[in-house]
């Protein structure tokens, strides 16, 4: 698990002189890859921070373009898909994908979404074969993790919590983790950011032991395999 790929989707920075105003989920991304560069020095990083640097949103030439075969597209319709490509590669190389991710209004943030629309290519992540009768579409990538770090205003969005049905972030993207590769997802998480009490200190300090042994436990299985 020498190659990582880590995407930070939150808008905020990590840098504002006021510590409120800098985002969570990123310095919990941080955290993890400072941790996981300690275990193997020998690891390469590939950032992409998208909520300061949106991909495009798919449009009618991109939809037209990806579903053209490759040996008869357009060098236009080459160039509206390099960016894809782009992001296809680095996904393809990773062998460990770290995504954090803020919720917003119970979802994930529109760059994330629109990195996902990225990267969901047919015969690229996915492959779509009318044979399977009404469940046509498989993934294409295997053996991939996925660390999903995530922050939220509220709380209780968990198995069993008091807003459960109101997740739609890490559903959401654990449901498209399989088009990423991702065998394996782990989630962790900080609540509480906007009753700013105990509870939300708490919750950070929980996350960041829990990162700190997820890096431990992921260590060890690679010494094991």
């Amino acid at each position: 698990m020498n190659n990582i790929l880590h995407i930070d989707s939150s808008v905020r920075g990590t840098d504002h002189d006021t510590a409120s105003y800098n985002s969570i989920s990123k310095a919990l991304g941080r955290r993890f890859i400072e941790l996981w560069m300690r275990k193997n020095h020998q690891a390469r990083v590939v950032y992409q921070d998208i909520g300061l640097h949106p991909p495009a949103f798919i449009c009618q030439d991109w939809i037209a373009a990806a579903f053209r075969p490759e040996t008869d597209r357009t060098e236009q319709q080459h160039l509206v898909l390099a960016q894809s490509e782009a992001y296809l590669e680095q996904v393809s190389n990773a062998d460990v994908i770290v995504i954090t991710s803020p919720m917003y209004n119970y979802g994930m943030p529109a760059v994330l979404k629109a990195w996902f629309d990225q990267v969901m290519r047919v015969n690229k992540t996915f492959s779509f074969d009318l044979a399977r009768g009404d469940f046509p579409i498989e993934p294409l990538m295997r053996g991939k993790i996925l660390v999903l770090l995530t922050s939220c205003g509220e709380f209780g969005f968990g198995p069993g919590g008091v807003r459960e049905n109101l997740n739609h972030l890490s559903p959401h993207i654990k449901q498209l983790a399989k088009y990423l590769g991702a065998e394996r997802v782990y989630e962790i998480g900080a609540e509480y950011q906007e009753f700013a009490d105990d509870r939300h200190q708490l919750s950070i300090e929980h996350a960041k032991q829990a990162i700190a042994a997820l890096v431990e436990n992921l260590a060890l299985s690679c010494i094991r395999s």
